[in-house]
């Protein structure tokens, strides 16, 4: 798979315009403004289940729900979290265990709802046509969205509990200060990781090809996360010194950077699809067999 990582014989700057033009051609930016919607139709019933989960094993524990809310403001945009957090201070205090049951099964089906424009917007990036019926394009999605739901689970666990899972383990195996100072630096890089697998996951099940090779689903992926975290950055930064929503939307105003960060995070995967499509293509021109394989031989019937 060693033309995946020579871009399938375009520079650099080749890729780069290819992937533009293939943004336009493909009205990326209409189907993440199709995607934002969906995130945010799937937020706020995970909110309902994540609150409620807390609220229900977690009671007496204050200092993990300040821990949890401290890792989902380091992410999102400052208004965007406070409507988030008001939204779950709400929802916490008549936590449940009928809401919890009801909040899993809505997230299910809202979440995988957005999985689905994911797998579409992904096929007309990869210029696929969608062969799998309903049925199976919606378990596809519910699978993908529990699979990630996972390990977001897991990366969550190690944020909130890594000092603990670290000092176990020193006390377990007598590792001395070399290892503190590696497992603060590992918990460091966790989030990032955590991310490039999952657009890989979603690289390589999403859209409709038969073969899709793990290795050719990395630059996809280091660019959807880079432009992910940069996005997101700039964001943040134009929200703190150049905008003011709330005084032209009013109480609308965090709605609609929450919306806008969601749109940012749409983007960023399609574009990241893009680019493995466009690498692939490529790569199929020049002779690649891999490749070929999978622009020719496109998924289940």
């Amino acid at each position: 798979m060693r033309w995946v990582w020579h871009l399938g014989g375009l520079s650099p700057r080749q890729l780069a315009v290819v992937v533009w033009n293939e943004i336009d051609k493909d009205d990326v930016t209409g189907r993440a403004a199709q995607l934002s919607f969906y995130f945010l139709l799937a937020l706020f019933p995970l909110l309902i289940f994540v609150s409620s989960l807390l609220g229900t094993l977690f009671a007496g524990d204050a200092d993990l729900y300040r821990d949890l809310l401290r890792h989902l403001q380091q992410v999102m945009p400052a208004s965007a979290y406070q409507l988030v957090r008001a939204t779950v201070d709400e929802i916490t205090m008549g936590a449940s265990g009928s809401k919890l049951s009801i909040g899993l099964a809505a997230t299910l089906w809202t979440a995988s709802s957005g999985m689905e424009a994911v797998i579409n917007g992904l096929n007309v990036a990869y210029n696929v046509t969608e062969r799998r019926s309903w049925w199976k394009r919606r378990l596809v999605a519910i699978t993908l969205t529990v699979l990630l739901a996972a390990i977001s689970g897991i990366a969550l666990l190690l944020a909130l509990f890594g000092g603990r899972i670290g000092s176990l383990l020193a006390a377990q195996y007598g590792f001395g200060g070399v290892f503190d100072r590696l497992w603060v630096t590992l918990q460091l890089a966790f989030p990032p990781v955590f991310m490039l697998l999952v657009f890989a996951i979603i690289y390589r099940y999403a859209p409709n090809l038969r073969s899709h090779g793990w290795q050719a689903l990395m630059p996809g992926a280091f660019v959807g996360v880079g432009l992910w975290l940069t996005a997101t950055w700039l964001f943040r930064l134009y929200l703190a010194y150049f905008a003011s929503y709330s005084k032209t939307y009013g109480s609308l105003g965090a709605v609609i950077v929450l919306m806008l960060w969601l749109y940012i995070s749409g983007a960023a995967i399609l574009i990241g699809g893009e680019v493995n499509s466009a690498i692939r293509e490529a790569a199929a021109k020049a002779g690649a067999p891999a490749a070929r394989k999978d622009i020719e031989a496109p998924g289940d019937e």
